[in-house]
């Protein structure tokens, strides 16, 4: 699975997939100060859309070391509820795309362990929706209206991929960048990026927190 790392055990590895060069920095920038992982652990860059993350996804998880692995997708993403900044968390508690909605598992547990872990942040919870262009203006408008509180280009791809490839948690991850008050095009959007930038390094201890509570006995 490429650049996998921890100690060899019985637990199940974890794919954490991005699409951006950016995103892969403050992944593995944010390893040295994550902790210990409960098991192997891979940070993966797809490309960018939905294409790109489907054929990545889909070599990941092809093969008897992959069998099994949870698999979150991370990175940016533009919100789409007024009232958001960048630097924001979103957890999705399902992403969309063409066909069925894909569920996420352990949503509240990840968004619980996400504030503790990027105190002072604002954590969203809802529908992520996919896209296979970057979203402005009235699209945003009408991506909100189905009820999405976010959207990005991979995230969708990327889940329901890694279903087909066998059963396995999943989850996506994101952190917004690009909001209603505060598009890309704006002034500011340098400070909204570092922003969200330095999130994202922080997000690794919340994730082993969910790989961990997957490992545990289910009563």
């Amino acid at each position: 699975m490429g650049d996998a790392r921890g100690a060899p055990g019985p637990a199940a590895p974890l794919l954490v997939a991005c699409a951006l060069g950016i995103e892969l920095l403050a992944l593995r920038s944010g390893r040295g100060r994550a902790g210990a992982a409960p098991g192997p652990v891979t940070v993966l860059r797809t490309g960018m859309g939905p294409r790109a993350a489907e054929a990545a996804v889909a070599r990941a998880l092809d093969g008897e070391r992959a069998r099994g692995a949870a698999v979150i997708a991370s990175g940016f993403c533009a919100g789409l509820a007024p009232g958001m900044h960048p630097g924001d968390l979103v957890v999705a508690d399902e992403t969309r795309a063409a066909g069925q909605p894909v569920p996420c598992t352990g949503t509240e547990l990840l968004a619980e362990a996400l504030a503790r872990a990027v105190p002072g942040r604002t954590v969203h919870t809802g529908p992520l929706t996919g896209s296979a262009h970057v979203v402005r203006g009235h699209e945003r408008a009408e991506l909100r209206a189905t009820g999405a509180i976010a959207v990005d280009m991979e995230s969708a791809a990327t889940l329901s991929t890694a279903l087909r490839a066998g059963p396995r948690p999943v989850a996506a991850v994101r952190v917004v960048v690009d909001a209603p008050e505060h598009e890309l095009v704006r002034i500011g959007t340098v400070r909204g990026g570092i922003s969200a930038f330095r999130v994202l390094r922080a997000v690794l201890p919340a994730f082993y927190e969910w790989h961990r509570s997957l490992l545990l006995p289910r009563r």
